[in-house]
């Protein structure tokens, strides 16, 4: 269905009517293809959770093809520009992560406003970030690894997938709380910066739960504590970092679904129906649970508030720790 201007008194009227089916597809099925853009590259975090949703995804939106295209590049910048300015009728979406809100306090230019120049459709859910070590470091706890750090600052190193990263922001944190002056090597990625820990060029890092649960398992990493309130459910005995003594340490790699600015709002209630049915069906339910993910779609105004208040969050740790992109 073609939810232009000219037709906004049909989409009112499904917006109105719109309900759940028993099969838990949505109203009826535009005959264009949903345009989903990742700013991310392939086989990323955030790549991996959409393409598992995707099935149900369109199941929910009555069969409309949902099409993901991966933009990747500056920090998130190139693909969400895109989103930007694209034509706000529910047809192109956006999968932003916490670097959307962190971009604009490392960046001296942003080619867009990242509250402003949005409408946030659902933050959906967060991905656990651990704080890991080379096992050859001789900590096993948060700790440990303060006083390690403290009584040696020369002789660590901290690892990053690059400057101004969520990870990067995660990992100063940790050092702030711990009160600590440790050396930030920034890597062009996730891979290069875990294989150089494991490898012992550096010596730890915060990273996404995921990308590092086989080497975990196998002894390649140490994981000193959960960087997130909340323990996870494939590492019970793993404390957070807060449990262990610094209650300020709080980060998790979150990632929300929005739209370009001024999307008509029986628009935005369709899709974050779709979206909420998606991500409730077994099969995404499961897919999530084995990556760790943990689901809580937010309302679209619960979410324009948490875009703000972490974009203000992130901004003063960006300006404490002299955090500045390449």
């Amino acid at each position: 269905m073609n939810l232009k201007i000219q037709r906004r008194g049909i989409a009112a009227v499904i917006a109105a009517t719109l309900v759940l089916s028993a099969t838990g597809s949505l109203a009826q099925a535009s005959d264009k293809p949903l345009r989903v853009v990742l700013p991310v590259g392939a086989g990323s975090g955030v790549d991996t959770i959409m393409r598992a949703a995707t099935p149900s995804f369109t199941k929910a939106l009555g069969g409309q093809a949902v099409v993901i295209e991966n933009l990747p590049g500056a920090g998130g910048i190139t693909g969400t520009s895109v989103v930007v300015r694209a034509t706000p009728d529910g047809q192109t979406l956006g999968v932003v992560s916490n670097n959307h809100v962190v971009n604009p306090s490392v960046f001296k230019k942003m080619p867009f406003d990242a509250i402003n120049d949005i409408t946030p459709i659902s933050v959906v859910g967060e991905t656990p970030f651990v704080l890991v070590v080379n096992p050859k470091v001789p900590a096993k706890n948060a700790k440990e690894l303060q006083a390690l750090l403290k009584a040696k600052p020369d002789g660590y190193n901290y690892a990053s997938s690059g400057n101004g990263t969520i990870i990067h922001l995660a990992g100063a944190m940790f050092m702030d709380a711990a009160g600590v002056d440790v050396r930030h090597i920034p890597y062009k990625g996730v891979g290069p910066m875990v294989a150089d820990i494991i490898g012992g060029q550096v010596e730890m890092g915060v990273v996404a739960l995921p990308a590092v649960q086989g080497q975990l398992k196998s002894g390649q990493l140490r994981a000193i504590g959960v960087m997130g309130k909340s323990r996870v459910p494939s590492l019970p005995d793993l404390p957070t970092i807060a449990e262990q003594g610094f209650p300020t340490v709080d980060v998790g790699g979150w990632f929300a679904v929005v739209g370009p600015a001024k999307m008509p709002p029986a628009e935005v209630k369709r899709l974050h129906a779709a979206i909420v049915a998606a991500f409730n069906t077994p099969e995404t339910k499961e897919a999530m649970a084995k990556q760790e993910n943990i689901i809580k779609p937010m309302t679209p105004e619960a979410s324009a508030q948490y875009f703000k208040s972490e974009q203000e969050r992130y901004a003063k740790l960006v300006k404490k720790a002299n955090i500045v992109a390449d």
